[in-house]
């Protein structure tokens, strides 16, 4: 943490800035959120700059602004990389599905920057050693793809709604603009639109089907969930259609729950 310390007073010295300056600052940026944690005295400063001392978010923040260097540059040099968060998100398993908002931010993404010149489009192949070189690109240069009408969701490990389509696990894209429900003939289950819902109880991905002010909630065949009706909008609302997915096979597993525990104990 003295690299990280080292760091800052650099900057400091670099804008000409005194110690009583930053406090200054400081006061001012935590007058005007009506905060005292913003603010950073002298002796603060010199403990963060030479004791290793770790600042808080709120001085993180301000030293931040007043040496006009990014936020997530700083907390990298206190071991925070927030370009990691895609990769750790697999440390945790949340039971219900939702939206996914961990996405939205961050200052680089590592992707393929030199492929293979025998890497043929037409045939199947191992993408990963087709890969002659990964490196970081800046987000910004990735701005020509973004589109603002996706958001992201992530299917609960015990939502099996659509299993075995969408297992539990699964990372999908929602296309906010078609939120209305589309009758048809389809060929195949996987021609069906697949909805991201809202409910009262959460989120979930199913068939839908709209009649008069109901929604039906029309699971997977092979899926344990019962068909649902609710009231549209009152308590339910289709965000979008599913239009993208990312999902690792063989890796997820069902999580036994208590009740589920306790009756098979009852069984036995």
């Amino acid at each position: 943490m003295f690299a990280a310390g080292q760091n800052l007073r650099a900057l400091r010295e670099r804008l000409g800035l005194t110690m009583r300056d930053v406090e200054g600052a400081s006061a001012r940026i935590a007058q005007r959120h009506s905060n005292e944690e913003f603010l950073i005295g002298p002796s603060r400063l010199s403990d963060i700059e030479t004791k290793g001392i770790i600042p808080s978010i709120y001085r993180i923040y301000t030293l931040s602004v007043i040496y006009r260097r990014d936020l997530y540059e700083i907390l990298g040099w206190y071991g925070i990389d927030m370009g990691e968060s895609t990769s750790d998100l697999a440390s945790s398993f949340p039971t219900k599905s939702h939206r996914m908002e961990a996405l939205q931010h961050g200052g680089t993404v590592q992707m393929p920057i030199r492929m293979d010149p025998s890497f043929d489009t037409r045939y199947t192949s191992n993408i990963g050693r087709m890969i002659e070189q990964w490196g970081p690109v800046p987000l910004a240069y990735l701005s020509q793809f973004v589109n603002h009408n996706f958001s992201y969701g992530y299917i609960g490990s015990e939502d099996f709604t659509m299993y075995p389509i969408l297992p539990p696990g699964t990372f999908i894209q929602v296309d906010e603009t078609r939120n209305k429900v589309v009758d048809g003939v389809w060929r195949s289950e996987y021609e069906r639109p697949i909805y991201f819902v809202e409910t009262r109880d959460g989120y979930t991905c199913c068939w839908c089907a709209a009649k008069r002010d109901n929604l039906i909630l029309q699971p997977h065949p092979l899926s344990p969930v019962s068909v649902r009706v609710l009231r549209h909008p009152q308590e339910a609302e289709i965000i979008g259609q599913v239009v993208g997915i990312a999902l690792r096979l063989g890796e997820w597993h069902a999580i036994e729950t208590l009740s589920n525990t306790k009756e098979r104990a009852a069984l036995t």
